[in-house]
Formats: C-alpha cells, sequence, structure tokens
C-alpha cells in the first residue's frame, strides 16, 4: 500500500468534507422547506439533507478515486477494486439536525481492508473540524488533541448512546450502574461527534450498546490517534453494526467492568 496514496486521499476527503458540511448547513438554515421521512420508526428519520450531502461525498471522491469502495449510510455499499473503502454518514445526528439543534456533523473514515486510515468528522453549525490519520495524531481546527488524561469514571462525563434497536433495559441498567457508582452521562444523538468529544477530552468515554460503522469509523481512528483505547468494532461484515467502547485509557478497567455488569443482569 502507498502511503503517498492514502495521504492523497486524505486531502481530497478534507475538501469534500468541508463542501458536504456547508451544504448542510445550507438545508440546516432553511428546516422548514425540508421534506422529512420515517424509516424503521419515528425516530430513525431521514430528509433530502442526508442524501445529497452523501451524493456530493461520493461523487467529489469518486472523481479522484473511481476505483474506491463506498459505504453510506443512505445508499449503502458499493464495491469497489482498489483495495480502499470510504465509510460516510452525511448528517450523523439527523434527529438533532431536524430540531434546530447543533449536535450533528459529517463523518469520513478512510479504510484499507479492516485498517482504518483516517478519520474526520466536521460540525458545521460550530466550524469544527475534528482529523486523524493512523500514526499522524488527532487534530481539532489544525491544533493538536489528546484524550483525558486525570479524570476517572466519577469525575468524568461518560457519553451514552441509544436505539429503539437496543433494549431499554440494558441502556436503563447501564445509566443506573453509572449513577450508583457516582459517574455522570450525557447523550447528544451523535455517536461520531461524540466519539469526537472523547477525543478532545470534553468527554471521558463513549459508550453505546450498538451503532453502525458509518456512525463510528472516523470518531475511532479520533480516539486511537488522541491516545484513547477503543473496542474493535464490528465482524467481517460492517454493514451489520455493532457495540462501541472508546475511552481515555485509566477509565477502561472501570467501564468494562461497569458494561459486564449490565450484560449479566440483562442475560
Amino acid at each position: 500500500m502507498n502511503e503517498t496514496t492514502a495521504a492523497d486521499r486524505f486531502e481530497i476527503a478534507r475538501a469534500a468534507t468541508l463542501e458536504a458540511g456547508a451544504l448542510a448547513l445550507s438545508y440546516f438554515n432553511d428546516l422548514a422547506s425540508l421534506d422529512i421521512e420515517t424509516k424503521a420508526n419515528g425516530q430513525d428519520v431521514v430528509s433530502v439533507a442526508d442524501r445529497e450531502v452523501e451524493t456530493l461525498l461520493r461523487a467529489r471522491i469518486a472523481e479522484a478515486f473511481p476505483d474506491d469502495g463506498f459505504l453510506g449510510e443512505e445508499f449503502g455499499l458499493t464495491e469497489g477494486s482498489s483495495g480502499y473503502t470510504w465509510v460516510i454518514d452525511p448528517i450523523d445526528g439527523t434527529s438533532p439536525f431536524l430540531h434546530g439543534m447543533v449536535s450533528w456533523c459529517v463523518s469520513v473514515a478512510l479504510m484499507h481492508g479492516r485498517e482504518t486510515l483516517a478519520g474526520l468528522i466536521y460540525a458545521p453549525r460550530v466550524d469544527e473540524l475534528f482529523s486523524a490519520q493512523k500514526g499522524e495524531g488527532a487534530f481539532l481546527n489544525g491544533r493538536p488533541i489528546r484524550v483525558e488524561q486525570h479524570r476517572n469514571i466519577q469525575t468524568g462525563l461518560l457519553g451514552v448512546g441509544a436505539s429503539l434497536r437496543v433494549s431499554p433495559r440494558v441502556v436503563s441498567g447501564l445509566v443506573h450502574g453509572l449513577l450508583e457508582r457516582g459517574g455522570m452521562f450525557i447523550r447528544n444523538g451523535s455517536g461520531a461527534l461524540a466519539l469526537a468529544d472523547v477525543a478532545c477530552a470534553r468527554l471521558a468515554g463513549y459508550y453505546e450498546p450498538h451503532i453502525n460503522a458509518w456512525d463510528c469509523m472516523a470518531g475511532l481512528c479520533l480516539v486511537r490517534e488522541a491516545g484513547g483505547w477503543t473496542s474493535e468494532f464490528g465482524a467481517d461484515d460492517l454493514t451489520l453494526g455493532g457495540p462501541v467502547i472508546a475511552c481515555a485509557p485509566q477509565l477502561r478497567a472501570d467501564l468494562l467492568d461497569l458494561i459486564e455488569n449490565v450484560a449479566t443482569e440483562n442475560a
């Protein structure tokens, strides 16, 4: 694998991500005109903004690298022949987006086989671009970032993800167990953005019992490059999704113990 080729892809993706963010923001600034469709349930929604932003990302990247594959939330998997795959969530946090909140972002990851080489997360509403390349560190608007170095499960904030794919007892059990241990949680509605917040030490950790690859691959890359620990995500088939755990290293043992206790209680 040619590292220069991966670096070239990163630069193309960076420009495309910023352009996609600008497009998403234009829709956000005119929410009243958006038609909203329900997918699996009333909390699983999509709009023309999601589709148009993913279309733009795919088009810009494919112009430069036509043999690359894509896995996106709105248009699924398109196989490529180069070995590279782009994992895209055009608007992660669609529900906050459609409710006029700031916690949404564009998420783009570059993979080669099962290895994540780069991640980009752009929050247009606050103009924050998180970026990472494997072995090169993590950055926020060009400034190096690191995970939280000192807080523990009692003194830090834990991001918790939830969806109707997961039993309410699992989520409530996690929150209950965390509060019993003296910790506190937050849910912002965007797994990608929560992982970015772990990478820059706003959150000490993040856990979601089930998440899709397009929601987390860029964020997991960011956390690892910012010095954090993450669980291995997914099986061989990235379209299936799975649990995600990411945190500052000093939280790992306590967070895994908390998650294991909840799993035992709900077995």
